[in-house]
Order: structure tokens, then sequence, then C-alpha cells
């Protein structure tokens, strides 16, 4: 009866075995990275306050067909200390956005500190229609919502990319005061006044299902006296605490600018700008620079010309945190991985936190210790150097709102 018992367990344990090699089969990677993470040790604790480096939140968009270059932005930029929030607009499949879902599931950390969500319900986006400023708005209201720990609010495109790593950044903003706003602005409308203001453009994203271009109204209106205009570079860095104002808005200024720039064209231009520069307690904190490095044509167009290897040496010596624009898989943006991240292809750009072996099998990112510390790399003097002239202006008052 004994023998027999055990010739029963041996049976058993051995079917068992099988199946479970039958279901990895059929479940191939995702099966096998999560067994490897299953083992792993519980995440470093990410402590928040002005003791500790600051955090940002990113919000990283794209349209269809840019899962990838949204996944290696992701990985570009990514620290635990860190929040994002990527969002495939609604021109995307169902399909790209869940494997975009799978690509950051395989990220180790990502995973681990469960510090990157994706959109689900995509806002449509009409090219220079006010949707975008929608989509925005909702991006932060998430964002505020998931987390309470983060300092800074950036918003990414696809077409972007980082010229400095996560603790390069951290360590330059850990010396500048967290209600600051990196944002290029002008009250000098110039022609934006006669073809941008004035005109009437109503977004068809706001109210239609269907891809449409904005309509424009036959006659124009006048400019604004209630409150002063401002425009400027659609992309900044928005503090934590202009951005409650925004959401919460305690007057009612952001409500209405939100509702007059509702009929403007390309409204990513002048709605952040003119809240904060027309709100007293804001137009002090403003530093009159975005951040990005882009090269324009003379005169400029709607867009930046693309980046490529020619201009990588110039892109390095700007002092930049981030460019624009980029071709996918354009060959500088190996150089930057290579030369300034430190960043292999389908791995985060390492960190002071990242305490695993580096090697051509093994991710040094798959391990960390505490990631509430930093270590500075090759570009960090040069970003450090362009912030201190910048914070030299902010307390000059020169450049602010004028």
């Amino acid at each position: 009866m004994g023998a027999e018992k055990k010739w029963m367990y041996t049976l058993f344990f051995t079917a068992f075995i099988s199946v479970l090699l039958f279901l990895s089969t059929l479940l191939g990677f995702t099966a096998s990275y999560y067994s490897f993470t299953a083992h792993r040790s519980y995440p470093s604790t990410v402590r928040f306050g002005p003791q500790y480096p600051p955090a940002f939140a990113y919000y990283i968009t794209g349209g269809r067909g840019d899962r990838d270059r949204i996944l290696r932005l992701l990985m570009a930029v990514y620290h635990p200390r860190n929040r994002y929030l990527l969002h495939i607009d609604a021109e995307g499949s169902d399909d790209e956005r869940l494997r975009l879902v799978a690509g950051v599931k395989a990220v180790p950390a990502a995973s681990a500190f469960g510090n990157v969500d994706v959109v689900g319900k995509a806002d449509r986006v009409t090219y220079m229609g006010a949707s975008h400023v929608a989509a925005t708005l909702r991006a932060v209201a998430i964002l505020l919502k998931v987390d309470s720990g983060w300092d800074w609010f950036i918003e990414l495109n696809a077409l972007d990319y980082p010229l400095i790593s996560q603790d390069d950044l951290s360590h330059v903003f850990s010396s500048v005061k967290r209600d600051v706003n990196f944002i290029d602005h002008t009250s000098e409308l110039g022609w934006k006044e006669s073809q941008r203001v004035q005109p009437i453009v109503v977004d068809p994203a706001l109210y239609l299902a269907r891809r449409s271009q904005i309509f424009r109204a036959t006659q124009k209106r006048p400019t604004p006296d209630a409150f002063k205009l401002f425009t400027g570079s659609p992309w900044s860095v928005l503090s934590r605490s202009f951005l409650e104002y925004c959401t919460f808005g305690w007057d009612n200024l952001p409500r209405i600018l939100l509702m007059y720039f509702n009929n403007v064209m390309l409204s990513e231009e002048s709605y952040f700008h003119s809240v904060v520069c027309n709100a007293p307690e804001f137009k002090n904190t403003t530093i009159n620079n975005d951040l990005r490095y882009t090269i324009w044509d003379n005169p400029p167009k709607m867009e930046p010309l693309f980046l490529g290897v020619s201009d990588f040496d110039q892109m390095t010596q700007s002092g930049a945190a981030f460019a624009r624009q980029f071709q996918k898989d354009d060959p500088v943006l190996n150089m930057i991985d290579e030369k300034i991240l430190n960043r292999d292809r389908y791995r985060v750009t390492p960190g002071a936190w990242c305490t695993g072996h580096k090697s051509w099998l093994s991710d040094p990112c798959s391990q960390w210790g505490d990631v509430n510390i930093l270590k500075p790399g090759i570009q960090a003097s040069k970003f450090e150097e362009t912030t201190a002239n910048l914070l030299d202006d902010l307390g000059s008052q020169a450049n602010q709102c004028q």
C-alpha cells in the first residue's frame, strides 16, 4: 500500500510539472517575466519632501504608430521617484495601447514600483485646437490624484528626447525653489494677434467622435482687455502648486481663461502662459525658458527642424534638458543613449539607484538600492550652469511676465 501511494504521488507530481511547463510555453515571455520578478525583494521606499530630491510627473504623448517611440522615451527618462502617464491619442488602436502596457510591464523597476500608468480611454486631439489643452489638464488631474509626491510636471511628445539623466535633472533642481515655473512667454503678440488670437475657431474633437479639422468663423473678435494675453512655447516645466491652482482654481481666473482659449488657435501656446502671468501669486515664479533645444527655419515654420547626428555637439553644449524633434530611431538617439545617458537599448537609463551588474545579459537596473540618492553624470555641470543663469534672471525679475 505504501509503495502504491508513493507511485501515485510520483505520477501526480510529474503530471503537475508537465502542466506547468506547458502553460509556461503558452504564456511565453510574460510568464517568465513574472516568475523572475516574484522573488525580487520589496521595492526601496520612495521618500518625498524638501529634504529629499525633487520628483517629476511626466505626461508622455503620441499618436497612432508611436508605441515604440513612447516606450523608448519612457525608458530614457525613467526613475522610481517619478510618476509617468502615457497617452496614445484616439487615433491609435486599443491593441497598440495594450502592447504599450505589456512593454511597461516588461520593465522590472516600472513593474515593481508601479509608477507608470497608461491612459485607457484616449482623448481625441485636433491639431491646432483646444483639445490639446483639455487632454493636458486631464493628465494633470490624474497625476495630482494618483501621486502626492511630485514637484514638477513635464509634458513630452514622442518626438522628444532627453539630453540629461534623471539624476542630473533632480540634482540640479534640488537647488530650485519648488514653486518655480519654466515657461517661455511674451506679451508681444506681433503677427499672432491677427492670425492666432482674433480669429474664432471651433475644435470638433470636443464634441465629435470622428476626426476632423478645426472650424474657422468668418468674423474675428477683438483682443481681450480684461486680462493680458501671453504666448510662447507649448513645452514647459510647471510646478505642482501652479497646476493645483489651474485644476482647483480657488479664484475664477483659470476657468475664465479656459473658456476664452477654447476658441483660440493653438491654445497650448497661450493658456498656461496667460494664467501664470495674470495670477498675482504666480506671476513672479516664472523663468522665461522652456529648457528645450530646438532649431528653427528662418522664418520659423509650425514645427522645429528635425535633429540629426550633425547637431549632436551643439545639442550637448546647449545646457538644455530636452531636445525636439527627432525622426524615429534616428542614429543620433543612439549617440545620446551611449554618450550621455549610458543607456542600453530596451533598458532604462541607469542612476545611483541601480545596483545590479551591467553586462550584455544583465540589466543593472533590474536590482536597486536606495532610490533617494543621486549620482550626477557628465551633462549635469552644463545644465547646472544654464539653470544658475536662469535663476539669476528670476531674482532680477527682468524677464518675468513682460
